[in-house]
């Protein structure tokens, strides 16, 4: 059994890495900004209020946890790049062994085969320019990081949204995971069976892995 903290837990994703963690017997916290959005997750996980952009708020959380997930999102592109500052910074202040950080992040940071990333394709949407930034900013951050043991999670850049738990997927580092038709696909539901997978067997440590069908 681990000790899971899940910021954002009221979220699409987070809910669904909670209930995931907490189905598998792990000790699960689920943090969010009110109490009262995530009011269904009380039977699964100890609910709690927190700031994933605040040390204060993280450190306590994170003393004696073994992975803390973060499945933050808000408008714009600083949150994620604040998230993973603070994450690494308290972490980093830990005695040894310290939680793991596995940062929930954006699938716009994938590539393509010739090593452009998709969000800098003259295709990719205006709309979502900011946050995908955002989350490219926190993949540097990690990426050039010491003194903490991370993992950052992409989803499918398009074909991403609630579906069904299948429990079966494929993983893969920079570039999307397609299938026979060339897309790349994934519901929230086997994304949370990948993340915990990746909390029970750690496989892609300081490093960036994605999802897919």
């Amino acid at each position: 059994m681990s000790r899971v903290v899940v910021f954002g837990a009221a979220g699409q994703l987070g809910r669904r890495i909670v209930a995931e963690a907490a189905r598998r017997g792990h000790e699960v916290t689920a943090v969010v900004r009110r109490t009262e959005t995530a009011a269904d997750l009380a039977g699964e996980a100890a609910v709690v209020t927190g700031d994933a952009t605040s040390a204060e708020s993280v450190a306590p959380l994170a003393k004696g946890a073994d992975a803390l997930v973060t499945a933050v999102s808000a408008p714009g592109r600083k949150i994620y790049r604040a998230a993973a500052e603070t994450m690494a910074g308290v972490v980093a202040a830990l005695p040894r062994p310290a939680p793991r950080i596995i940062h929930m992040g954006g699938g716009a940071t994938l590539t393509t085969p010739d090593g452009t990333r998709i969000l800098d394709l003259p295709s990719f949407p205006a709309e979502y320019l900011d946050m995908a930034s955002g989350q490219a900013e926190a993949l540097d951050f990690y990426r050039t990081s010491s003194g903490v043991t991370w993992t950052y999670v992409s989803p499918p850049p398009v074909h991403y949204a609630v579906g069904e738990r299948t429990g079966t997927y494929r993983t893969g580092l920079d570039q999307p995971v397609t299938g026979a038709d060339g897309e790349a696909r994934l519901s929230y539901e086997d994304m949370a069976v990948a993340v915990v997978d990746e909390i029970e067997h750690p496989t892609f440590l300081n490093t960036r892995f994605t999802a897919g069908y």
